[in-house]
């Protein structure tokens, strides 16, 4: 049973953002000053949908605050906090560090091409790591290949979060003692039926189907799915699969050659037309314009 404190938890695509994902790519890095110090370096206790950070600390100190409890951290550490994970932070003014967001897509595709545990991406982790160490080195390279525009950016990048992530858990493994999971909380049945219709959506999305379709999929019913959704992530079921649709349209539509025509193919869609008063009306934007907007 949720509390009422609980319900108002906000959920944010970026904290202090309900946009829909802002780009095309399905990871997000900025420095921990970026956006901490617009909210005075206080980050309030808030959850994400389908996103995943890993939150770097080099030097300063910071205070996690996850499910009602605090945790204080005067040392290099590395954070991993899934989604759905209620979390906030104070940060000292002198902190100095990164967050590399992961959409859920990119968290689901890593899982299957890693033989990791499972837990690495779904349970809340604390990591010390040693300063100018691999993961630093790692988080930095990451920083500075989605900073500019280049030639197979988005590869160069799903390939080095790849290798921060066989760190990370090497890290687990080697200072078990030291590395930290915080098991505060466990999903309620509604979480986890959330979290099952996630993943079929990301694998079926581009059939076109219904929410009816992946209801019975899933044992349940359209309205159940529709109440567990505005309930968790304040969108219909519907808005879901519509909004997976449209963050693989923006991919393609960056980092691919293919014409609209084909495009709209691949995401299921009968016309292109219809594909394109689609995008329009999610995005606010044609595809051609989104295109010259973002060239590859």
């Amino acid at each position: 049973m949720k509390t009422s404190d609980e319900k108002l938890v906000p959920i944010f695509q970026l904290y202090g953002e309900h946009k829909i994902w802002p780009t095309p790519d399905l990871l997000h890095c900025e420095s921990i000053a970026a956006r901490s110090r617009r909210h005075d370096w206080c980050i309030k206790p808030h959850r994400h949908n389908d996103l995943l950070h890993i939150l770097e600390v080099r030097s300063g100190s910071v205070v996690l605050q996850l499910e009602g409890e605090e945790f204080s951290f005067y040392e290099s550490v590395l954070f991993v906090i899934p989604s759905m994970a209620i979390h906030g932070f104070r940060f000292s003014r002198d902190v100095e560090g990164s967050v590399i967001t992961l959409a859920k897509p990119m968290i689901e595709e890593y899982s299957k091409r890693l033989s990791l545990d499972g837990s690495l991406w779904s349970e809340v982790s604390m990591i010390p790591v040693m300063p100018g160490g691999v993961e630093t080195l790692m988080v930095r390279l990451i920083e500075s290949e989605y900073a500019k525009p280049a030639q197979e950016r988005s590869v160069c990048l799903e390939g080095l979060v790849q290798a921060l992530a066989v760190f990370i858990f090497r890290q687990k493994i080697k200072q078990k003692g030291a590395a930290r999971d915080f098991n505060v909380r466990t999903s309620d049945q509604s979480e986890t039926l959330l979290q099952q219709y996630q993943d079929l959506v990301n694998v079926r999305y581009a059939e076109q189907p219904t929410v009816t379709e992946l209801a019975l999929e899933l044992g349940t019913t359209g309205a159940r799915l529709n109440t567990v959704c505005r309930r968790l992530v304040n969108k219909s079921a519907l808005q879901v699969i519509h909004e997976r649709v449209v963050l693989q349209a923006k991919r393609e539509l960056t980092y691919t050659s293919m014409t609209i025509s084909q495009i709209s193919d691949s995401l299921g869609f009968s016309e292109a037309p219809y594909f394109t008063r689609f995008f329009k009306r999610e995005t606010g934007q044609t595809p051609k314009t989104f295109r010259r907007r973002h060239p590859i």
